[in-house]
């Protein structure tokens, strides 16, 4: 999923670790993701920009679009970070430039590593479902390893953790025992948590990473308060457990969470680095490539350094299958406003 934003603020993703348990509600701010789509944004926020290795998340729906388009996201691209797609209801069609062409149905895990550079969209297939419903998050990947080779996985069997009227899909990294099959590259976790009317149980967490929790559905309590739907709640560090009492008949929340990502990163539109100079290059790769595109070279974009590993080889690619323009980024900041930070810096005016 893409920043479609014209005109995207920097995003400097940190938290803050050290302040312990908290109970910090987060409300969501709405952006028109493509033509037809309306995103409620929870991460990042001016104050709290990571969970963990977690820096983005957005959610939408249930939207009705028995009679609409549905999702559709133009090819982008994307640098140094993993993309967790995860739907509720409905399904997702998505192609990206290293050949993957998958519909990912509710319940499964759409789990794509952009690492040194890729180029995907996402589209509601036709025919689809009259509902849809999901979330788009994203991990950033550690300096090690946010330069491996792109590459996307689609994972229909998730393991489940039941207890006492709760079901919990582990949909990436470890919970309760049970490892997701998504590959990781830090330590994390996500998990789809259901639970009936009148469960009354304890999430076991790990003391030293950090939690939040966001409600898909219901008005599940979680640590002593009740949460609308739609709402973060970041949880800090410093717990072994919360717990969750059901409030209605089915709620239903997804936990995020990891131990604090302590290196220093930017993010701008679709892309991960650490410097100002990585996000000018991939930006003006990717405004190479599809300026090839619309003139019909097969020509990669500017070589140098930075570049994909590959001598003459394109960064990001081609969408097979896709009909239609990619997205072009927006304009840089002004200089100086891509500035690398650390998870406990806040942002400067």
């Amino acid at each position: 999923m893409s920043d479609v934003a014209p005109d995207p603020t920097v995003q400097i993703c940190a938290g803050d670790p050290e302040a312990g348990p908290v109970r910090e509600v987060i409300d969501a701010t709405t952006v028109r993701l493509g033509e037809h789509t309306d995103v409620r944004r929870l991460l990042p926020r001016l104050g709290r920009r990571m969970v963990g290795a977690w820096c983005f998340v957005d959610t939408y729906g249930p939207d009705d679009i028995a009679d609409e388009p549905g999702m559709q996201v133009a090819p982008h691209p994307h640098t140094g970070l993993q993309t967790v797609s995860w739907l509720v209801d409905g399904e997702v069609h998505h192609r990206d430039s290293v050949g993957s062409d998958q519909v990912v149905r509710a319940g499964e895990l759409g789990l794509m590593t952009a690492g040194s550079g890729i180029a995907h969209s996402e589209q509601s297939p036709d025919p689809h479902s009259p509902l849809l419903q999901g979330a788009q998050l994203w991990v950033a990947l550690p300096e090690a390893e946010r330069n491996i080779a792109p590459r996307f996985e689609h994972h229909t069997d998730l393991p489940v953790v039941t207890d006492r009227g709760l079901s919990a899909t582990v949909l990436l990294g470890e919970f309760a025992g049970a490892v997701s099959p998504g590959r990781t590259h830090s330590p994390l976790a996500g998990v789809d948590v259901s639970v009936a009317r009148g469960a009354d149980v304890l999430l076991p967490l790990q003391r030293d990473w950090e939690y939040a929790v966001l409600t898909v559905s219901g008005h599940p309590d979680v640590a002593d308060g009740e949460l609308d739907p739609g709402a973060l709640l970041y949880l800090g560090c410093g717990r072994d457990e919360v717990r969750l009492r059901a409030g209605s008949d089915h709620d239903r929340l997804l936990l995020i969470g990891g131990a604090p990502f302590d290196e220093k990163i930017v993010m701008f539109w679709n892309f991960i680095g650490r410097s100002s100079r990585e996000i000018e290059s991939f930006r003006e790769q990717w405004q190479a490539e599809i300026a090839g595109a619309a003139s019909g070279s097969a020509g990669p974009g500017p070589a140098g350094p930075l570049a994909a590993a590959g001598s003459g080889t394109p960064r990001f690619g081609a969408v097979p299958g896709y009909e239609g323009d990619p997205l072009p980024s927006p304009e840089l900041p002004a200089a100086g406003r891509l500035r690398p930070r650390g998870r406990v810096e806040r942002r400067r005016s």
